[in-house]
């Protein structure tokens, strides 16, 4: 097989003459092999490279989950250019940015986001070739001047593509461009380079798979969970993978059953909501073994383990967390990151340290500065200030016991402060997500007549329940602090989500309290039991989850 591939680009070539008609990625009715998603990703690259694109050339891809997607990534990496993996729900400014702000001379999407992409176009002199799939267009489909079908490039210049990607190791040149959620603001472009992505690293992870083992992902690709963590962790295996569109709570069982799936990662708020589905007798009937989790609420751990009979392993990492990471294979608590490597520490806001069980930031030890570094595209100070007196600032907010387990509480961003006193809303959501009327809910900070932050609670109800808001805070008064309890509560059909199912405060925080919005403080007759649909939760509307 020669030497061992240093490049995505490479490692695709490697095991395709590994492993060749093996089964790679299942999705939908499609099976590729290790040999066609070569081919195809040699097709795509020699296009491209027609186009321009080569080292230092930017391509962001905007499209769904498909092997499209995969073939475009690998692609322009065995070209040695950068690739930006674009979150699907961008429109209008937060589109322009990501593309702009990128320097992305290249564009690979999809039919059905071509008028979000034309809405900004104007304003992005940089973007001077658009690539479009449309494979799942509509009959009425006319493609734009001068755009290019992804099956038409495949064409542009048959035969083999010289990887790029090795001569740039010495030099460090772009390989990704990966762009922050912006829950809480713009989004940064966290940068990677050639000859820093660590094969060595996945292929040890990747270790610890079995010879049987299928991977399947639900959460988009243009994030590193299903990217990095299953996706490439699969190929470095050797293993196949499935692909879905989307994450349904509906459907995900369905699909273990259909590949075989013995694991898969879920994020934010999958576990819980797969609680919350009705219960079936086939529940346990799935192949799958493992499920790596990220803030699995302890509430719900055993329960999602017996009912579906698979074990969590709870991890903790970001894509711009300097490379630290924990895992708790099952020798900390429920509801435990695990311990950290190395050294770390837990600070409150002037840095001093926090008792045991306290709330604080979490700091890691600084081992390598050039290692740990982070670096954001055309942002040296944000990146620089991430590593503070020789420790890691994580942005996050945990606590540890008495035997150093941590347990994530918040991110530090959606904290918030009634009364003097410091609320995690991670915390409150996850005592109100524990009534049984609720599928899920937001908390977060709206300005209060005598300053600081009143607590505002975003909620969805459960398909054929219905609860009051007296109901929840009678509920939510059982079981957190008084200045804990959402003073203001507001029933919605469903909660604004990044694609990797993070909720987006920030544009709550905007809406902020409305004439749907239930207060506590008001009037008996606002707040009476059988008041308007402001004032009752019912499931009015679809739910997204479901």
């Amino acid at each position: 097989m020669g030497a061992e591939p240093t490049t995505l680009g490479e490692l695709v070539r490697a095991q395709s003459e590994g492993f060749g008609d093996a089964p790679f990625l299942f999705f939908e009715d499609r099976t590729l092999s290790f040999a066609d998603l070569d081919d195809r990703v040699e097709r795509v690259a020699g296009g491209l490279a027609e186009l321009g694109a080569g080292p230092g050339t930017g391509v962001a891809v905007l499209m769904s989950n498909s092997p499209e997607w995969l073939f475009a990534f690998f692609a322009i990496q065995r070209l040695g250019a950068y690739t930006v993996p674009v979150n699907v729900a961008l429109k209008g400014e937060g589109l322009r940015h990501v593309i702009g702000h990128s320097d992305a001379g290249i564009l690979v999407t999809a039919a059905e986001y071509a008028e979000a992409v034309q809405a900004v176009a104007p304003g992005l002199p940089g973007l001077h070739r658009v690539v479009v799939d449309e494979q799942q267009a509509s009959a009425d489909w006319r493609r734009p001047s001068g755009w290019i079908a992804l099956g038409e490039l495949e064409e542009l210049a048959p035969g083999r593509i010289t990887h790029q990607g090795s001569a740039l190791d010495a030099t460090g040149g772009i390989s990704t461009i990966m762009y922050t959620s912006g829950t809480t603001g713009a989004p940064k472009g966290v940068v990677s380079r050639y000859g820093g992505l660590n094969l060595s690293g996945m292929r040890m992870l990747a270790g610890g798979l079995q010879a049987d083992e299928v991977l399947y992902t639900c959460l988009p690709l243009f994030h590193a969970n299903a990217l990095l963590l299953t996706t490439v962790r699969a190929l470095a295996a050797g293993r196949p993978v499935a692909l879905a569109r989307r994450f349904s709570a509906s459907r995900l069982w369905e699909d273990t059953r259909r590949y075989g799936v013995t694991t898969f990662n879920a994020l934010g708020a999958m576990v819980p909501i797969l609680v919350k589905q009705p219960e079936r007798s086939d529940d346990a009937d799935n192949p799958v073994r493992t499920v790596f989790s990220a803030a699995c609420p302890a509430s719900v751990w055993a329960e999602f383990e017996r009912r579906f009979d698979v074990r969590i392993i709870e991890g903790y990492a970001a894509v711009d967390g300097g490379g630290y990471m924990t895992i708790n294979f099952g020798q900390s608590p429920p509801g435990s990151i695990g311990k950290a490597p190395g050294g770390w520490r837990i600070v409150d806001d002037d840095g001093r340290d926090v008792a045991v069980g306290a709330t604080g930031e979490l700091l890691f030890e600084v081992d390598d500065p050039t290692r740990r570094k982070v670096e954001y595209y055309k942002d040296e100070a944000a990146g620089s200030a991430r590593i503070d007196g020789g420790w890691f600032r994580t942005g996050d907010l945990m606590r540890s016991d008495a035997e150093g387990n941590l347990y994530f509480v918040d991110r530090k961003t959606d904290s918030l402060r009634r009364r003097g006193e410091n609320i995690s809303s991670w915390e409150v959501e996850r005592e109100l997500d524990r009534h049984p009327a609720l599928l899920e809910s937001a908390v977060f900070g709206v300005p209060s007549e005598l300053g600081e932050d009143e607590v505002m609670a975003v909620v969805v109800v459960k398909g054929g329940c219905q609860v009051t808001p007296e109901e929840l805070v009678a509920f939510a008064q059982e079981r957190m602090a008084a200045f804990m309890v959402p003073r203001f509560i507001e029933f919605r059909a469903s909660l604004p989500k990044t694609e990797t199912h993070r909720t987006r405060k920030g544009e709550l925080k905007r809406q902020g309290v409305g004439p749907a919005t239930w207060d506590s403080q008001a009037s008996s007759s606002r707040a009476g039991r059988g008041g308007s649909a402001s004032q009752r939760g019912t499931t009015g509307g679809s739910i997204r989850w479901s």
